[in-house]
């Protein structure tokens, strides 16, 4: 029997498949000069990169269950998947579905076929739409003995276009997460556990954070309230004044990881086991330099010992 489950969350940022890849027109158009010279080359180290953090993870024994975003398709996915166990970490499975994202990255989830299982019938996918579909809402139910784990990953449309011009489409996400829980626990029962992870582009201390997908910082009102909240684990490292993502000369809290009162009361089989915690922070950080060290995309601020522009965060589970 698992007695321990350790669950991960990265955005490896922009794990796209190589140049030449065929792919729909209208992204190819939109990504046609970020990705020139993205070859075989280029994307193999970048797996390595990836597998390096991604293995340094559970003390070294690599996530048992890791959802990651931005990442194009499939095939790239099959290459991490074969890259890390080709260079001595677990073999992991691929739970993954494609959105209509205008720059095609999607989330997914690799899993432990030794620890966890998992069906196409067990995933169900949402995009956010703003006249057009953008990033996606992820579920996946998995099995684990005799116990069900939910697991939904999460990409919220981002702050390119600026934070409070582009706030409502993330309160849209907001919105729809919420009620997904609440459907969760309705088909699965109330006292389910619930994991949401992701990249969120919002602080905790959001509107689409804690008004909309009712994510808060108040384990009595998640376990006793009406409403279908979640417990947001990642208000201590606020007070701690650390982050998982750092731009601008700030830290972001954008990466996180939030519980539902079945794993809050230990009702659902799982319980929470120790904090929250931000991965590979020495790996992937230059010394005497602030925030993660990003790989990048473009031909002139690629970095090929860099990984990504945020760290992953993680949590431990127990029975």
């Amino acid at each position: 029997m698992q007695n321990n489950l350790f669950i991960a969350f990265w955005n490896v940022e922009n794990l796209f498949d190589v140049d030449t890849t065929d792919r729909p027109e209208k992204i190819k158009k939109i990504i046609k000069k970020d990705i020139a010279g993205w070859d075989d080359t280029i994307l193999s180290i970048k797996l390595a990169q990836l597998s390096k953090v991604i293995r340094s993870m559970n003390s070294s024994a690599g996530p048992d269950i890791l959802g990651v975003c931005e990442i194009e398709n499939r095939n790239v996915l099959e290459k991490l998947v074969a890259k890390i166990a080709g260079d001595g970490g677990r073999a992991y499975q691929i739970a993954h579905a494609d959105t209509s994202d205008n720059r095609g990255i999607d989330v997914a989830f690799l899993y432990d076929p030794a620890i966890a299982s998992t069906s196409p019938s067990e995933m169900f996918q949402h995009w956010i739409m703003k006249r057009y579909a953008t990033r996606e809402i992820f579920q996946v139910n998995f099995h684990i003995d005799d116990k069900i784990i939910v697991l939904v990953g999460n990409h919220w449309p981002s702050r390119t276009a600026g934070e409070y011009e582009s706030e409502p489409y993330r309160i849209i996400a907001g919105e729809t997460l919420a009620y997904w829980i609440q459907r969760i626990k309705e088909e699965l029962g109330k006292e389910v556990a619930i994991v949401v992870l992701g990249d969120f582009n919002d602080e905790p201390f959001n509107r689409s954070i804690k008004e909309y997908a009712l994510s808060i910082n108040d384990k009595k009102r998640v376990k006793n309230g009406r409403n279908p909240y979640l417990l947001n684990l990642m208000w201590p490292m606020l007070a701690e004044g650390v982050g998982s993502h750092y731009y601008g000369s700030q830290w972001n809290m954008l990466d996180q990881i939030m519980i539902s009162r079945g794993i809050i009361n230990g009702k659902s089989g799982w319980k929470q086991d120790g904090n929250v915690q931000i991965e590979a922070v020495s790996l992937m950080s230059i010394p005497k330099k602030t925030g993660p060290r990003r790989f990048g995309l473009k031909q002139d601020e690629r970095d090929t010992e860099g990984f990504s522009d945020h760290y992953p965060v993680s949590i431990k589970l127990k029975r």
